[in-house]
């Protein structure tokens, strides 16, 4: 028989606190219900956690913050997290040697290589500009209600050409959605060009982690409870992984993909995207300049020197090199890489030290079309599921499905009356 902890009656549990169960966990608080929000791990964050490795500061995998994500601005004092910019623009390795590839309304000195015939061709470089002022412009009900189709089939449509497309969008768009085919959703791909070209890609100096320990911080005491993993959904409740046991009148499920199928069978969850980050430590920086490196070669996903970013990743004064790589790589291909960061970054990294290597599973979920860009958490009565799975794989779609949750569970409740 499972004891029951104290305090073990609520209105609500809450079983994860990455920035879904922490939206769902603060909205269902503002609204008066009695909340627990249960974390397996020793702190916040989920995906979004950074730890200090060797006096460097490391995020669990390579990470941006934007900033023009609608559910950030409402939830997340900007200011507090000391952000800093990377470049508005990505460095392109090719054959040819580094191309820039940058926002001209924003680095007008910097876009040489946006002359005809340096990165593109005048009319993909016209294309490109329709495609970014028609996402820009457009309101966003527009874009998420498009037929949809693959991000390549997008770019097609959009008249950009082939060579374009093999240069420089397939080598950057592999590192936003973890895949090299483009078989993304297109709707998912305008929607994150409209906030890229709105918006700036930061890093908090705190590192990711900053973020969901910032929600954390606004919710009361004793509704977070970390180091309590849940074994199972009961039908009163949740049994912990401890012999204990919470009762409530509603359950939201607001882990991974993978952990909510495991407590809630028969859920369908879309298989995950896995990628790994290496991280490496220069005595002199590679690149005098917080900017994206990707390779047209595609021997990784992107490269960047972390500490042109944010100088306080580093407590010896040493650069921070991050690399990021599809899957989970071997010995073999990790000599590779760092043989092809040599090569990119045209500098001798037989001295690196390596300092970190982060592997994530479940990093994104796959998002093909057509993609629902939201939907429903409600799967069982007094049951509900959150998280970027159940919307897109951003922190705009996890904190949305957190909101959303919180909203079908204050409805529900509001028609099932007092308990």
């Amino acid at each position: 028989m499972m004891r029951k902890t104290d305090g073990a009656t609520g209105d609500v549990v809450v079983v994860g606190a990455g920035v879904s169960g922490l939206a769902c966990a603060a909205d269902l608080v503002d609204a008066g219900v009695s909340v627990r929000l249960l974390e397996a791990d020793d702190a916040v964050g989920g995906r979004m956690r950074t730890d200090s490795v060797a006096g460097f500061t490391v995020d669990r995998g390579f990470q941006v913050f934007n900033t023009a994500y609608p559910q950030v601005k409402r939830r997340v004092d900007l200011r507090a997290l000391r952000l800093r910019p990377f470049t508005p623009g990505v460095l392109v390795h090719t054959d040819d040697g580094p191309r820039r590839f940058t926002d001209p309304t924003r680095r007008l000195r910097e876009s040489g290589d946006l002359l005809p015939g340096r990165l593109a061709s005048a009319r993909d470089l016209a294309a490109l500009g329709v495609l970014s002022a028609r996402d820009t412009l457009l309101p966003a009900s527009r874009l998420r209600t498009r037929p949809d189709a693959t991000t390549l089939t997008a770019l097609s449509d959009a008249a950009l050409s082939p060579e374009l497309v093999e240069t420089l969008l397939r080598p950057f768009l592999s590192g936003v959605f973890l895949e090299e085919d483009l078989e993304t959703s297109a709707r998912f791909f305008h929607l994150v060009w409209r906030t890229m070209v709105r918006g700036t890609l930061c890093l908090p100096a705190g590192g990711i982690g900053a973020a969901p320990a910032q929600l954390a911080s606004r919710l009361p005491a004793g509704v977070l409870r970390t180091g309590s993993p849940v074994a199972s959904l009961t039908t009163d409740g949740v049994a912990l992984a401890d012999g204990g046991e919470l009762t409530a009148r509603a359950v939201v499920v607001a882990t991974g993909q993978s952990a909510a199928g495991r407590l809630l069978p028969g859920l369908d969850v879309p298989p995950g995207r896995t990628v790994t980050t290496l991280y490496h430590a220069a005595e002199r920086s590679p690149l005098a300049e917080p900017t994206l490196v990707v390779d047209a070669r595609r021997r990784f996903l992107n490269t960047c020197v972390l500490t042109e970013v944010q100088r306080g990743y580093s407590g010896d004064g040493r650069a921070l090199v991050s690399t990021s790589v599809l899957g989970s790589p071997g010995p073999e291909q990790e000599a590779a890489v760092r043989e092809a960061l040599g090569e990119v970054y045209g500098t001798d990294t037989g001295a690196w030290e390596a300092v970190h290597r982060v592997t994530v599973h479940d990093a994104l979920p796959a998002m093909l079309p057509p993609l629902t860009l939201s939907r429903t958490t409600r799967c069982a009565p007094g049951r509900y599921v959150c998280g970027d799975h159940r919307a897109t794989g951003s922190v705009q779609g996890a904190l949305a499905s957190g909101a959303r949750a919180a909203r079908e569970v204050l409805a529900d409740l509001d028609r099932s009356g007092p308990s």
